[in-house]
C-alpha cells in the first residue's frame, strides 16, 4: 500500500476527496493541538482550535497550491486561528495558567527527582508566559513541535536568519526569566 504525502493529500481534498482530510487530521491533530496548548495552556480552547484549523483548512482547500509543504501551510493556518482566539477579550486574560501544566512522570523516577522535574516543568511555564506572544510562538514551534527554522520562516514570512537570530534571543530571554525565577 502506498503511503501518500500531506501535499498529494491535500491535493486530492482540493480535487474533492473530503475523507482525505481525515488522514491529515490523523497525522497532526497531536502535533497541532501540542502547538496551541503550549501557546494557551488551555485544554478545552485548544482542542477547539484545532477542530477549526481543520475546519478552516477545508474551507480554504481551494488555496492550496502543493508548492510548499502542507505542515508549513497548516501552522499558517493555525496562527490565525490563534490569532482570533486572542481578539476576543475574554480569552487574553489568563492564558497560560501554571496550575495546567501537564507533567510527564516516570514510574523509574525516585520521588525527590519527581518533585525536582515538577518544579522544573512550573519554573518553565511561568517562563514561558513572561515571554511574548512572538517568543512563546517561536521556541514552541522550534523547540515543541521540531520545525526547521527554513519552516518557521515561511510559517512566520520572514528569511531563515532572522528565525535563528529570533530564537536565540528568545532562548536568552527565557534562560534569563529562569534564572531570576529560581533565585525567587
Amino acid at each position: 500500500m502506498e503511503i501518500l504525502s500531506d501535499n498529494a493529500l491535500m491535493l486530492q481534498v482540493k480535487a474533492g476527496d473530503l475523507e482525505k482530510m481525515g488522514l491529515l487530521f490523523q497525522r497532526y491533530h497531536r502535533p497541532l493541538y501540542g502547538f496551541l496548548y503550549h501557546m494557551t495552556r488551555q485544554k478545552e480552547y485548544s482542542e477547539d482550535m484545532v477542530q477549526n484549523v481543520f475546519f478552516k483548512l477545508l474551507k480554504y482547500r481551494h488555496s492550496f497550491i502543493g508548492n510548499g509543504e502542507f505542515k508549513t501551510w497548516m501552522y499558517h493556518v493555525a496562527r490565525n486561528v490563534l490569532s482570533d482566539h486572542y481578539r476576543n477579550p475574554k480569552n487574553i486574560a489568563n492564558h497560560y495558567p501554571v496550575a495546567d501544566v501537564e507533567e510527564k512522570s516516570s514510574s523509574s523516577r525516585l520521588p525527590d527527582q519527581l518533585v525536582e522535574a515538577k518544579q522544573d516543568v512550573q519554573l518553565l511555564a511561568v517562563a514561558m508566559d513572561k515571554l511574548s506572544n512572538e517568543n512563546r510562538e517561536l521556541l514552541v514551534l522550534c523547540r515543541f513541535q521540531e520545525l526547521r527554522y527554513k519552516e518557521i520562516a515561511t510559517i512566520l514570512g520572514i528569511n531563515e536568519g532572522a528565525v535563528k537570530v529570533r530564537v536565540h534571543r528568545a532562548l536568552q530571554e527565557l534562560k534569563n526569566h529562569c534564572l531570576l525565577l529560581a533565585k525567587e
